[in-house]
């Protein structure tokens, strides 16, 4: 049984070790990304920023995904990132990254939120093909200032 639950400063290093496993997996593991962010290696604490949230699915009590929503700088009024959608091999094709998407999404409506924006590479198809399934449209240019350089795919969704 898989549970899907609000972060941990005990999740911290297991999801980080995920999101750079995933990275490298798909040959996204290069400076511009989450792979160098220094925030990767404390997630708990960069989602008590106000109206953020991060969502890690465990399996018997062992990472397997996560997924969040946080209010980057420079975002258009009611707008939030969609941020840091990562499910480790073992536990793709069974929906995983749908439910975490979904928590995410209904999570950012019940704060308020219009628009939910996100950024990827091409070399992580997997999730572009769900946010294209979950009506995820191209934008021609970036939103608001994540830092992440190397991401040069933008989409976002009304909500």
């Amino acid at each position: 049984m898989i549970s899907i639950q609000p972060i941990q400063e005990t999740d911290n290093a297991s999801i980080a070790a995920l999101i750079r496993e995933v990275l490298t997996e798909f040959g996204a593991n290069k400076p511009g990304t989450v792979f160098t962010d220094p925030t990767t290696d404390d997630l708990f604490q960069l989602f008590k920023t106000d109206r953020s949230h991060y969502f890690i699915a465990k399996e018997n009590g062992i990472v397997a995904g996560g997924c969040g929503i946080y209010p980057t700088k420079g975002l258009p009024e009611g707008c939030i990132e969609l941020v840091k959608l990562y499910v480790g091999k073992s536990h793709r094709n069974i929906g995983l990254g749908k439910q975490l998407m979904e928590k995410s999404i209904e999570t950012a409506i019940s704060e308020g939120f219009t628009e939910i924006y996100l950024e990827t590479l091409p070399e992580l198809h997997i999730a572009v093909g769900l946010y294209e399934h979950l009506g995820f449209e191209y934008l021609d240019k970036p939103y608001g200032d994540s830092g992440h350089f190397a991401c040069d795919l933008w989409m976002s969704k009304k909500v």
